[in-house]
């Protein structure tokens, strides 16, 4: 699944390929993928606004549109209006919307010309202006995307329960050291808890407790007061390593533009069981905890 590093760089591509653009029409090829509101829904909310904003929380992808500027200030009569006036105004303000993406497993976001090819994992496509598409291309089909009024993101089951950015200000040393105090479940489980750290998956949790050199069985709340620290300054590394690599690729993920990323080849420990660890030669082990296949070095994580 694409995790922080993942998502922010495909934020970051589409940022620069399809902000400005006017989306001129949508083909819908599998409607499952559609999770609000109807299909129909969709495709009207979504045809003739303008690709304002994109963002990212957690591994969401809020792309934020409004009304084509073309259209916004003339009255019915085609004069021409000043912005806010007229009886349009309050009919404009309410097609801001965002169109809420989350990529699940093998969910990609591809911007590509409109004859470039496409196969069957290609379920939905938002054919913009200039001849480009974005395109929504899923193997496993367990991605989804929605359409909700703009900021409100009531009808998106966990985006309101996401704890805070990592890469935030937010994430303070003081707020991560309070969200570990008296807690029974092993620190791996924890940092994979959407709702206690937004963001961070299997790939990025067992690089960071390794740099911290903390083992992912301990109870979270038995971790020290430097060991807290060197984990929330390893968390914020290996996320800021994992975007200035362009993400990490093993097989689905790829950025906007359709390349892979290049983390995996920085990896310590994920993906490398039974190969030794460059610090220490410890022997790499592949375990289980949390229901996730988790990586580490019992030479460097006590």
């Amino acid at each position: 699944m694409p995790e922080l590093p993942e998502v922010e760089t495909i934020v970051r591509g589409l940022r620069k390929l399809v902000t400005g653009y006017t989306i001129e029409d949508v083909v819908i090829r599998k409607e499952k993928l559609v999770a609000r509101p109807t299909v129909e829904g969709f495709k009207e909310g979504l045809k003739g606004r303008i690709i304002q904003e994109i963002e990212r929380r957690g591994k969401y992808i809020l792309i934020k549109v409004a009304a084509d500027k073309t259209l916004q200030d003339k009255s019915p009569a085609g004069e021409i209006l000043e912005p806010g006036e007229g009886p349009e105004a309050e009919q404009i303000l309410e097609t801001e919307m965002t169109l809420v993406v989350h990529l699940r497993m093998t969910g990609r976001l591809l911007v590509l010309p409109r004859e470039a090819d496409y196969d069957k994992h290609t379920h939905i496509i938002l054919q913009l202006e200039r001849g480009l598409d974005l395109r929504f291309h899923d193997i496993r089909k367990f991605g989804r995307m929605y359409l909700v009024d703009r900021d409100d993101y009531r009808p998106v089951g966990g985006l309101l329960r996401l704890g805070p950015e990592p890469l935030s200000p937010a994430f303070t040393l003081e707020v991560f050291a309070k969200g570990l105090k008296g807690r029974k479940a092993n620190i791996k489980a924890l940092l994979l808890d959407q709702t206690f750290i937004a963001g961070l998956g299997n790939i990025y949790t067992d690089e960071a407790l390794f740099y911290a050199a903390i083992s992912p069985d301990r109870t979270s709340g038995s971790l020290g007061e430097e060991e807290i620290e060197a984990l929330h300054d390893s968390i914020r590394l290996v996320l800021e390593k994992g975007i200035a690599a362009g993400g990490t690729s093993f097989s689905d993920y790829r950025d906007a533009r359709g390349e892979k990323g290049n983390f995996q080849e920085e990896l310590q420990v994920y993906r490398r069981a039974g190969q030794e660890c460059y610090r220490c030669g410890s022997t790499i082990i592949k375990t289980r905890l949390a229901g996730r296949g988790t990586h580490y070095c019992p030479g460097c994580q006590k």
